[in-house]
């Protein structure tokens, strides 16, 4: 038997019987090519084209190397004759060779996997079995957007009222921001001293420097003593005074006879807590009518359709926060009752809550706001803590007073 070097691994032998294999009519490398006009091509015919010094790699068909000395014969002379062609070529040719095969498969191949890359993920014929996330809907004859103080009576006066109701909240509703009222709920209602709804029209219209929508003022204080008394009736555990009626207190910009009968007594006051009372009565009677609730939910936009003045609501797109999913409420009425946008400043007497998301819902539906200007501010906040002090230190005699010691409050 000949004595016989294998030089390369099993792929690569591969590789060298797939690129010499006797028949192939061409070769890659240029190098490599026979210099003989004639057409045919041959292993010997490679052989005659090039002198390779004083000694070359013999390649036989079968993948392996023999060396060759300059006499042309083999080092190691065969004992057996091979039927197989065998053709001579130096190492650097070949090396040259196998490396442009090398990088023209891998060009190849990665050609290949982009173009698989880019009819899997952009072709319309690839179909997805899985969505990315989990779309749930749900049907209801009415939506509310928040759960404080007016979304909760709004919620549940449906439900009362045999509408088939869900009620949105991006936090449990005990939580709302109406739990920060504390001073209490201004109504007509003359427990202290005599007292008239017109005369608290009067002074709102003039404490909104008559910037006020009158009508909407009007109908607010005609409807306030009723709607206290009905707060009464659901549970809201109002202070009494010593005749058991409900307790009101004085507070700043009130007065009797249209600003010419002295201090009015008209806030309606359960101790110092009168908004955490009063969502906890308002959330127990929503529970009792069957509004359904849907809690850590995160409205995300209103669903429209039609253009222009066509345009008509249809739901909201909410998210929950909890897994992630995406919910579409249908509903053939939305009520937003959102609260205000007082976090837009770096230092206000709102909850880190009010970030205006109805606001931001209404605007990105195209549908008009009004009175954006207009955001609330605490009178008596803190600075730079962003805490408040109620008013009803100063309507149980407390006085406001500046740096200098001054009661400065009487210049305005």
């Amino acid at each position: 038997m000949e004595s016989q070097i294998s030089l390369f691994s099993t792929p690569a032998r591969l590789r060298l019987l797939h690129l010499f294999r006797p028949g192939k009519p061409v070769l890659r490398h240029p190098s490599l090519l026979p210099t003989s006009s004639s057409s045919s091509f041959s292993p010997s015919s490679l052989r005659s084209t090039r002198s390779v010094g004083q000694q070359e790699l013999s390649i036989h068909s079968n993948g392996f190397l023999r060396r060759q000395g300059p006499s042309g014969a083999f080092l190691k002379n065969s004992t057996n004759s091979h039927s197989s062609s065998s053709f001579s070529i130096s190492s650097s040719s070949l090396l040259g060779a196998l490396r442009e095969r090398s990088q023209g498969e891998k060009a190849e191949r990665r050609e290949k996997e982009s173009l698989f890359s880019q009819k899997r993920f952009f072709s319309q014929n690839v179909s997805i079995k899985k969505p990315a996330y989990r779309i749930v809907d749900h049907e209801y004859d009415a939506i509310v957007v928040g759960a404080g103080g007016a979304g909760l009576r709004a919620a549940f006066g449906l439900a009362s009222a045999g509408v088939n109701t869900a009620c949105l909240s991006k936090l449990f509703p005990t939580r709302s921001h109406t739990v920060a009222a504390q001073g209490g709920i201004n109504a007509a209602l003359g427990n202290i001293t005599e007292d008239d709804w017109r005369w608290h029209a009067y002074d709102t219209v003039k404490g909104s420097d008559w910037l006020g929508d009158q009508d909407a003022i009007q109908h607010m204080c005609r409807e306030a003593p009723q709607v206290v008394r009905e707060l009464e009736a659901y549970g809201l555990p109002f202070s009494r005074t010593e005749d058991g009626r409900i307790y009101q207190r004085a507070f700043g910009g009130q007065s009797l006879r249209f600003g010419k009968g002295g201090q009015a007594y008209r806030c309606a006051a359960a101790a110092d807590r009168t908004g955490h009372a009063m969502l906890h009565s308002l959330y127990g009677q929503s529970l009792a009518h069957d509004c359904k609730f849907f809690v850590e939910y995160f409205a995300l936009d209103l669903l429209m359709s039609g253009e222009g003045s066509d345009r008509k609501c249809h739901g909201v797109l909410a998210y929950c926060m909890e897994d992630g999913s995406i919910h579409r409420f249908a509903a053939n009425h939305t009520v937003l009752a959102t609260g205000g946008y007082g976090r837009a400043y770096q230092s206000c007497t709102s909850a880190h809550t009010c970030t205006g998301d109805g606001g931001g819902m209404v605007s990105r539906a195209g549908l008009p706001l009004e009175d954006l200007e207009f955001v609330q501010f605490h009178p008596t906040g803190i600075f730079p803590a962003g805490c408040l002090i109620t008013e009803g230190c100063r309507g149980e005699g407390g006085i406001l007073r500046n740096a200098e010691g001054e009661a400065f409050m009487a210049r305005y």
